[in-house]
Order: C-alpha cells, then structure tokens, then sequence
C-alpha cells in the first residue's frame, strides 16, 4: 500500500471461469496501488463466480480504504446482479 493511484480495467465480453484468473490477477495487482474503476460496459455475459470475484475485490478495496466502482456497467450486467439478489451489496459501486 505505498501508493495511492487510480487504476481504471474494462471487463471483457464474457466473465466466465476461463476469464476470471486474469482478472483476479490484475485486481490483485490494481488493488495493491491504490483506487480501482472497473469498466463493466462491455459485459454481455457474467457468472456467479465473476460477480463473487467483484464483491471481494471492493471488499479489499474498502479495508485498505481505497475506492472501488464498477463503472458503466452493461444491462446485461446489471441484470445478472438483480438477478442473482445483490443488487443491495453492488449498489453503492455502481455509477452510470
């Protein structure tokens, strides 16, 4: 935690299983610098487990108090969190 940066990732097409270690890793690597804005409006598909992924990477970002949105998310997006009922957990990330 030396530093204090934004770091900005855009989210590819799909989020499944083969997508999510590459981005595990560079949430790991953004969220050891500082702030992170994950770009969400190219996501057409998204699992669970990407979703889950999201979650803990802003809990992270919470406890080393960084910041962490989800910027733009796509509606396909939006509509996998609605979904899936965590809607309440993503809310405070999100912005249009």
């Amino acid at each position: 935690m030396a530093k204090q940066s934004l770091r900005k990732i855009a989210l590819p097409a799909v989020i499944d299983l083969d997508a999510i270690d590459g981005i595990r890793d560079t949430l790991i690597d953004a969220l050891e610098e500082g702030s992170v804005t994950v770009v969400g409006g190219a996501v057409e598909r998204v699992s669970t487990n990407a979703l889950m992924l999201l979650a803990s990477a802003a809990e992270t970002a919470r406890r080393h108090q960084f910041d962490f949105t989800i910027e733009a998310p796509s509606a396909a997006m939006t509509a996998a969190i609605e979904r899936l009922g965590l809607g309440a957990q993503f809310s405070g990330m999100m912005r249009q």
